[in-house]
Formats: structure tokens, sequence, C-alpha cells
């Protein structure tokens, strides 16, 4: 018990918890401001996501994609990169999942690991495209994964309306049974919630993030080109390549998320007007859990039941959904602002020194 308080009550743990707990408070406090009851809101909140087997569920469905958006970004980060392409990487590991889903007739024991494999090598190599262009031409980034997200909206929509449509209608054929990462037992037993294989792929692939970066030589270089990459060149790695292998797993942990997304809960891929927004909700999910795989499934939980609990504020409490915007963005800036919530921390940090001391 002992240890655990110690663990809880770390600066790296703290924090956060801290940053949470005011992210609530200031959101309670725009509630009150608007005529409505924070107490009645969060509490329908919580009713939503922990009300019955089915919504329940339903919030880990919303939670999985977050999982490995979050991961991809983290992932970059922790590397010296910022990929904010999810989004695009997203978009192009759906569509490839949905070609392999839908025109292919295997075995399922073949087809389904096939869709998740291609859906991840194409999110994977989306994100090497823009690693190859800060490597090799001195791009940055955040600039060449931005018009990428875009690229990769456009063909999806483009391989969706000329190989995939169904006729009159704005999205593809279903996917083969085989293909699918439903889980049909498990949906009957949480009250047809969509549960599917894809949780199971996110826990894993935080375990690889986990394994590959601190537990690998590979890891260890990834990382060493992220901290200083002249020190890198000097020790003889290769910075150029380092910085394209970090984009391509980046991207396929993002390419994932589109690979369950389809496979898993829709069944087929529509024609869109504008990306999902799991890729940019990884960056916040990223931030939150500190880069860390722990602090990113963590993030991820608590993102997915406010985003999916907001359906109750706004029904129980008629609390527009925007609010909950509202209270993941002030949690997103209290985490981002160390120096305000360790200065409301100041009396504790006193009193843990003068415990020391004595």
């Amino acid at each position: 018990m002992d240890k655990l308080i110690k663990i809880m009550t770390k600066d790296s743990a703290l924090v956060p918890f801290v940053a949470i707990l005011m992210g609530l408070l200031f959101g309670a406090l725009v509630m009150l401001a608007g005529g409505y009851n924070p107490l009645t809101a969060y509490g329908a909140l919580v009713g939503k996501v922990f009300g019955d087997s089915y919504d329940f569920g339903e919030t880990i469905r919303e939670i999985t994609p977050l999982i490995l958006t979050g991961l991809s970004v983290a992932f970059a980060f922790r590397t010296g990169l910022f990929n904010i392409g999810g989004e695009g990487q997203f978009m192009m590991g759906m569509t490839a999942a949905s070609v392999i889903g839908i025109k292919l007739q295997l075995p399922w024991f073949i087809h389904a690991p096939l869709a998740v494999v291609a859906g991840a090598l194409i999110g994977g190599i989306w994100g090497a495209i823009a690693g190859y262009l800060k490597a090799k031409r001195g791009v940055n980034e955040v600039i060449t994964t931005i018009m990428l997200n875009w690229v990769a909206l456009y063909i999806s929509n483009y391989v969706v309306n000329q190989f995939l449509l169904q006729p009159g209608q704005q999205r593809s054929y279903p996917t083969q049974d085989s293909a699918t990462l439903s889980i049909g037992w498990l949906s009957e037993l949480m009250g047809n919630a969509r549960m599917h294989w894809g949780t199971v792929i996110a826990l894993a692939a935080a375990t690889v993030f986990y394994v590959l970066l601190w537990k690998t030589r590979q890891g260890y270089e990834l990382r060493a080109v992220g901290h200083n990459p002249h020190a890198a060149r000097y020790a003889g790695m290769n910075v150029n390549r380092n910085i394209v292998k970090s984009m391509f797993i980046s991207g396929i942990f993002a390419g994932l998320a589109g690979v369950v997304d389809v496979l898993g809960v829709f069944h087929y891929q529509t024609v869109v007007a504008a990306t999902p927004g799991y890729g940019f909700d990884g960056v916040a999910v990223a931030l939150l859990g500190g880069n860390t795989p722990l602090g990113v499934v963590l993030a991820a939980v608590l993102f997915g039941s406010l985003t999916y609990g907001s359906a109750g504020m706004s029904f129980a409490a008629d609390v527009p959904p925007e609010i909950i915007r509202v209270v993941i963005g002030s949690v997103i800036f209290f985490v981002a602002t160390h120096g305000i919530v360790r200065w409301v921390l100041l009396p504790i940090y006193a009193k843990r020194k003068k415990e020391e001391a004595a």
C-alpha cells in the first residue's frame, strides 16, 4: 500500500491527476455560468458510460481507436517528431482494409489477418512518406502530414467511388464476413454493443510500443535520434533511416485505428466530406498521457468516456454536447501548463519536504 501511495504521489502521476480535476472543476464553472447543474451533468455522464452493458461496450468501442492514434502520436513524439497526420494514416489504413475485406474471397483465418496487415502497412507507408521528405529534403513533418491528410481523404473517396461503391449509395459494399473483427458472442453479452478484436489489438500495440522503445536496440536508436540527431550521427547511427522508420511505425499505429474501425465497427466505408477526427484527438490523448503507453491507454479511457458520456449530459441535464469539448479542452490546457498545476500543488510539496527533513 505504501508503495502504491508513493507511485501515485510522484510528480509524474500527481500533476496529470490534479490537472484532470482542475479541468473538471473548470467545466463545472462553465456549466454554472450557462445555467446548468454540473452535478446532474456529471452524474448523467457517468450513468451514460456505466449505466448498462450496451453503453459500457460502446464506450470501449469509442476508446479503442483513440488508444491507437494516441500511440501513433506518442511514438513520433518519443523519437523527436510530430506526427499530426494520424487522420490521413487512419483513412489510408481503413481504405486498404476495405479493399481487401470487400474484394477478396478467402478463409477467415487468412482474410482478416491479411486485411489488418494490409491496412497497417499502408498507414505506415503513408507516414513514411512524411518521414522521407523530412530526412531527405528537410521538409517539416507537420506541414507534410497536414497536407497528406487531405490527399488521403480524397484518395479514399476516389477508391470507394470507383471500385467499392454500392449503386445508389454513398458507401461501399459491406466487407466479407470472413474479414470481420467483430466478436459476436461478446456483442450479445454486452447488449449488442459493437465489440471487436480491435480492442485486443490496441492493448497489444501499447505493449509493442513499450517493448520496442525501451527494450530493444532499435528503440534506443530511435530515442537517441529524437533526443539529439547530431550526437546520434556522431555515434554512428543512421539518422535519416531512423526518421523514416519512426514515421513508418507511427503510421502503422494510426493505420490500425482505421482498420479496426471499418472491420470491427461499421463493416463498410462511406464517401465522407471530412476526416473522422480520431487522428487529431490522438494528439490530445498523447499529450494527456505523457507520451507513455500506459498513459496513452488511461488518457484514451478518459477521453473516450467523456466523449461517449456527453450524450448522457445532453439528454439528462440538457447540457449542449459542446460543453464536453470545453471540459476536455480545459483538461488538456491544465496538463499542458504544468506550471499552473505545480503552483497549486506547492503546499503539498512544502509539506512533503518538511516531513522528509524531519
